[in-house]
């Protein structure tokens, strides 16, 4: 297949190397020190099953592209309307858009900006940009996506890349359980710096984990969407799963670049707002990540 990720980050890299692995046409678009590593050695893919370069080629700009008949849409909340617009027009009506992000509404915003069907999906793997053109796989891997005339015809494809991905008919109640576990994990691992493991090994982080989850939970039942009752016991285990992950934003915090907080804990404070429900655990953990993010843009030297 002629394969094209939009967003060439840890996710993107990471699904869109196996594809290139197995033998498909991957066009990452991305920053510029990325298309240039890309381009001139192909990409590194860092995993316990696999470690080397794959061919792949990359851009910086996706309106020279051919129209792809796979699309891997794996930018950031904040940039779905821009990256989006760069897709207008340019897909084939056969053409298969999946949404690779966090939150719970870029599906529907990617939709209103290409006019085309988006298939959302929920991405379980542990991974990170290790630098230009390299990305590195901590664990997991794994996709949920949702149903779609095309989903159980591109579940297969993804497997046979060792991708292993399921169908889900409830794809909305696995959205918002993802966005459940961003908000329990990415503002504390980000602000401290720190991986899931010894992040929760600190007296009084499970107690600030549950409660971030709980509001979720609350939130997601009024906006009429049923979650597993054992979703926070499961949420609970995931750092003795992944102890040396740290979450997507922390390495953004890291990186200097804007996190995706308003989409995660943000969207719970937003949503609990209009619906009368206090979540102050979330609007906390939110606004200690735009203190970490305006400490970031100080000039060095100054407080």
């Amino acid at each position: 297949m002629q394969v094209t990720v939009i967003g060439a980050g840890a996710v993107g890299c990471y699904y869109g190397g196996l594809l290139a692995k197995a033998g498909h046409d991957v066009t990452f678009v991305g920053r510029q020190t990325h298309v240039d590593a890309i381009n001139a050695h192909g990409l590194v893919l860092d995993a316990q099953f696999f470690k080397g370069y794959l061919p792949a080629k990359a851009v910086t700009d996706p309106s020279s592209l051919v129209p792809a008949d796979l699309v891997l849409f794996c930018v950031k909340s904040a940039d779905t309307e821009e990256a989006g617009r760069s897709l207008a027009g340019r897909l084939r009506p056969e053409t298969s858009v999946l949404s690779l992000q966090n939150g719970v509404d870029n599906p529907q915003r990617l939709r209103a900006v290409i006019g085309h069907p988006v298939v959302p999906v929920v991405v379980y793997v542990g991974s990170e940009m290790a630098g230009p053109g390299h990305v590195k796989h901590h664990g997991g891997g794994a996709l949920v996506i949702g149903a779609s005339p095309e989903s159980e015809a591109l579940a297969q494809t993804l497997c046979s890349a060792e991708i292993p991905t399921t169908v889900a008919d409830d794809i909305e109640s696995i959205l918002w359980s993802k966005l459940a576990t961003n908000c329990a994990y990415n503002a504390l691992s980000a602000v401290a710096g720190i991986s899931y493991g010894p992040m929760l090994a600190v007296d009084g982080t499970k107690d600030v984990a549950t409660s971030a989850v709980r509001e979720a939970m609350l939130v997601a039942r009024a906006c009429g969407v049923s979650l597993r009752e054992d979703l926070l016991e499961q949420i609970l285990k995931i750092p003795a799963a992944m102890p040396n992950q740290k979450s997507s934003t922390a390495q953004d915090l890291m990186r200097g670049k804007p996190s995706e907080i308003d989409f995660l804990n943000g969207y719970i404070v937003r949503k609990g707002a209009e619906l009368g429900i206090p979540t102050p655990t979330n609007r906390a953990l939110q606004v200690m990540v735009k203190l970490a993010e305006r400490n970031s843009e100080r000039p060095k030297g100054r407080t």
